[in-house]
């Protein structure tokens, strides 16, 4: 299904067409039609599927069809960290080129006092879009920088990395300053029982969109150690004693667990650094700078970094822990093998519930990844023998309604000159 065949208006059209956006993507064919429809919608799907346009472009070309305030926050969008506040804002720039009086303000942490006076001078006046992150538009809210009772619009982007980095109470406070007619949008790119639970407070009725995981790139050579808990960091000792590792992302379970195992790694002489949610936004900012620029050599990390980052070198993923469910594995291994290089993730498998667990991934890939034996010297390794549970990826259904806004435009005459 192409844009043209969409309600989107004419000036959003001509901004696609610069960009030779034409095709949509599954996510974006059965969420920018609900949108537009006035419906609150649920979306899950992977990073990567086009989730920005299918909130972004509804929503811009309501605002540009006219009839709202302008001196009113019309437009919320909230992002868990700096990084994705500041890609949403960019594609809002492309978007909205042809769009008189629609545009956006990102109001982040992890800058110095001045930013934040500008940011408040810009808010005071009444915006079409804002872009933030939690804590900073709570900052705002209690200096009284904006009012949120005339908000039509309201966005929650990756919810799932929201509740992971602890801001679940913000979100809440948020959402009692909005009006009761207010229309939301929440996308996740996995939906575990407490992200649910965020959908049932924040929305009405929502139509719920939910894509397929795709199955990892067949670039990445996926491997697996079955282990005891203490044989984990002596795998790893191994490894780097016997190669060069750089350029590599080791994936912990939790934020305590990530501190403990960077700090080991460090009595073993290799080059690491933690990022996990007791970070401030600054320090995070730091450590990813010295990942990128190759003054850190692995990067010890919470899911936070699973999505949202985009770092196209990696040569190895690490699962320390095993996944809670396929999702967050397909997640975690897809930061290696981009940019059509080739990529290895490994898996540390160990215990009766990592086995099931694993064993299920196994069932979504519909293959079984190759086991490697233990390196000499750490004795014997676990049985893979435990049964799978009865796990089910269900897609869920969706609810369609007659309501639209605006109507059609027939006939559409694209501008012939084109900056």
């Amino acid at each position: 299904m192409t844009f043209e065949q969409t309600y989107l208006n004419d000036n959003i059209l001509d901004a696609l067409y610069d960009m030779h956006f034409e095709e949509m993507t599954p996510i974006q064919e059965r969420c920018i039609p609900e949108i537009l429809e006035g419906h609150d919608v649920l979306g899950v799907a992977q990073t990567g599927t086009g989730k920005t346009a299918a909130y972004l472009l509804p929503i811009l070309s309501m605002l540009d069809d006219g009839g709202f305030p302008e001196d009113a926050i019309n437009c919320v969008v909230m992002a868990p960290t700096r990084e994705l506040a500041q890609q949403i804002d960019q594609a809002m720039e492309g978007f909205s080129y042809y769009l008189d009086g629609v545009s956006s303000i990102a109001v982040y942490g992890g800058n110095d006092g001045s930013r934040f006076d500008q940011e408040t001078k810009s808010l005071r006046g009444g915006a079409p879009v804002v872009i933030a992150t939690p804590g900073r538009l709570l900052s705002h809210l209690k200096v009284g920088s904006l009012d949120l009772s005339r908000t039509s619009f309201f966005v929650l982007d990756e919810a799932d990395r929201m509740l992971d980095m602890g801001f679940i109470e913000d979100i809440l406070q948020i959402n009692k300053l909005l009006p009761p007619d207010c229309q939301k949008v929440m996308f996740s790119a996995t939906m575990p029982s407490k992200v649910r639970e965020l959908a049932v407070s924040l929305l009405k009725d929502p139509v719920e969109v939910k894509l397929k995981v795709s199955r990892p790139a067949e670039k990445i050579h996926q491997m697996a150690y079955v282990c005891y808990e203490p044989q984990k960091l002596k795998i790893i000792d191994h490894l780097f004693q016997n190669g060069d590792l750089k350029r590599v992302i080791i994936f912990c379970g939790k934020k305590d667990r990530v501190k403990d195992i960077n700090r080991a790694l460090q009595r073993l002489k290799i080059n690491c650094a933690p990022m996990h949610s007791d970070l401030s936004q600054q320090e995070r900012d730091d450590v990813m700078y010295r990942f990128k620029a190759g003054q850190v050599d692995v990067l010890v990390a919470t899911d936070i970094v699973a999505r949202g980052i985009d770092i196209d070198d990696i040569a190895i993923v690490i699962n320390y822990d095993v996944p809670h469910d396929a999702e967050d594995y397909v997640h975690r291994i897809g930061r290696t093998a981009r940019a059509e290089r080739d990529g290895e993730a490994i898996t540390f498998v160990s215990g009766d519930q990592d086995i099931r667990r694993f064993m299920q991934i196994e069932q979504f890939l519909k293959k079984e990844v190759e086991k490697l034996p233990l390196p000499e010297g750490l004795g014997e390794a676990p049985e893979y023998k435990a049964k799978p549970t009865s796990g089910s990826f269900r897609r869920e259904g969706r609810r369609h309604s007659g309501r639209r806004h605006g109507g059609r435009r027939e006939g559409r005459n694209r501008k012939g000159d084109k900056s």
